[in-house]
């Protein structure tokens, strides 16, 4: 019954407060990364796969710039991350925008992450299990080593929560999430400002 009915009900609800509650803070971030992004905007809008690989448009804060080389290539994330974007990273803050997601009903407060649209066609069956039920802001394999697990583990963990999405599971999730948020762990794996790409081996 939760997981068909009182997890969208309780996803609705409690993501409108609290962008009703984070409105300030949100119209602050919204202004402030509008002039560190150097003209890139505020926000970074991207396709991704939801519930049973339904694609949707992902809303984030954008933390990085739009510059290029003389070829007109894209600089390397970790050259373009401003140090705006690396407080507001790190803090978890640029997740934020996703609420009017979960308001919508593309994602969940909890559940597996939405990946690139790319990576659809790299999926095991095994792994495809993922988009059995909605992505989410967080979940289960954000609080067990988020970007510094491996992707075969994060993908075990994400369909771990499939076949156990309970609302303790999903308290508990909320709960350790917000210790990792205010220690600012498991943000990027090492060495890197973002995670390495799935190959469908990895």
């Amino acid at each position: 019954m939760y997981k068909l009915f009182f997890k969208r009900f309780l996803d609705f609800w409690i993501s409108l407060i609290a962008l009703i509650c984070l409105s300030p803070i949100l119209l602050v971030v919204t202004i402030w990364l509008h002039f560190a992004n150097k003209g890139a905007g505020a926000f970074f809008i991207q396709e991704r796969p939801g519930k049973d690989a339904k694609i949707f448009k992902v809303i984030k804060f954008k933390t990085m710039t739009d510059e290029r080389d003389a070829e007109g290539k894209l600089f390397p994330d970790a050259q373009r991350l401003t140090n705006v974007g690396k407080f507001i990273r790190s803090t978890s803050i640029d997740e934020l925008p996703q609420l009017i997601n979960v308001l919508k009903g593309d994602m969940a407060l909890i559940g597996p992450r939405p990946l690139l649209v790319r990576y659809l066609e790299l999926y095991s069956p095994e792994q495809a299990r993922r988009h059995e039920v909605r992505p989410g802001i967080t979940g289960w394999a954000q609080c067990h080593g988020r970007n510094t697990i491996s992707w075969a583990e994060k993908f075990k963990l994400d369909v771990w929560y499939v076949d156990h999405c309970t609302f303790l599971t999903d308290i508990e999730i909320m709960w350790i999430t917000m210790m990792k948020v205010l220690k600012r762990a498991d943000i990027n794996e090492a060495g890197q400002a973002t995670m390495e790409a799935f190959n469908g081996s990895n």
